[in-house]
Order: structure tokens, then C-alpha cells, then sequence
């Protein structure tokens, strides 16, 4: 596998969670997009979602033996939180993007710090869906797969 996203806590409820902050798409929505966008580029794709802090460290452990090339996550609110999940990444040394659908910069404070930033390759934050989308076209890049 490519390509693994993984999305975090709450994440599940896209489309029906917060529309003014989230909006209206699903995530189920939003993965279906990506494999298509990861499938035109002849990329092969996972998600998974958790609302646990374990079973995404776990999925990261995974992803150094699978085969994966580059995670992008949405870590919900772990990205204020958690330590372990930073540390699972740096245990892992795949690249990864970060990403948020609001903009955390323009929230509460305590949103504004992310435990993985400075590991990510890069952080799309406050574009919405599309955010997601902008990480994948980055990774297809990346990845050298543009245009093949």
C-alpha cells in the first residue's frame, strides 16, 4: 500500500458534527474521493479512523512494515495532546502531512500547538475538505506518480 490515511477522534461524525466549523461532507465521502484521486494516479490507498489514542499507534507501527509511503493524518484533537502519537511517528520514520479541516491558528488557543508539526512534512490547515485533497496531490508528487 501507498498511501495510508488515517483520520481521529470525532472524525466519524463528519457531515453531521459542528457543519459551520466541519460542513456538510461525510468521511466516508471524503475517502472515497481519495481513492479515486490515489487510484488516477496509479496509487493504492487505506483509511482508518479511530477515536482512540492506541489503536492509531498501532495502525503507525503497522504502516513501517506494510508497505505504506506516506501517511497524511488528521489527528482531531491528539494533535493537542498527544506525546505517543508524535512518538509513534518518529518510531516509524514515514513522512507524513498533517492535516485539519478548520483553522486551528483562528480557534481557542489551546488548538494552536500541534504535537506533530514539526515532524510533518507539511500541514494543510483551514481549507476545508479540500485540505485533504491538497495533501494528496502533494503526496502523488511526492511520490513521483504525477503524470505516469
Amino acid at each position: 500500500m501507498d498511501v495510508l490515511v488515517i483520520n481521529g477522534p470525532n472524525l466519524n461524525t463528519l457531515g453531521t458534527r459542528e457543519p459551520e466549523i466541519y460542513g456538510s461532507t461525510t468521511l466516508a465521502e471524503i475517502e472515497d474521493g481519495l481513492r479515486a484521486q490515489a487510484s488516477a494516479a496509479g496509487l493504492s490507498l487505506d483509511t482508518f479512523q479511530s477515536n482512540h489514542e492506541g489503536e492509531i499507534i498501532d495502525r503507525l507501527h503497522a504502516a513501517r512494515t506494510d508497505g505504506t509511503r506516506f501517511v497524511i493524518i488528521n489527528p482531531g484533537a491528539f494533535t493537542h495532546t498527544s506525546v505517543a502519537i508524535r512518538d509513534a511517528f518518529a518510531a516509524v520514520a514515514v513522512p507524513f502531512l498533517e492535516v485539519h479541516i478548520s483553522n486551528v491558528h483562528a480557534r481557542e488557543e489551546f488548538r494552536r500547538h500541534s504535537y506533530l508539526s514539526d515532524l510533518a512534512v507539511g500541514v494543510m490547515t483551514g481549507f476545508g475538505v479540500y485540505g485533504y485533497t491538497m495533501a494528496l496531490d502533494y503526496v502523488i508528487t511526492a511520490l513521483g506518480t504525477a503524470g505516469d
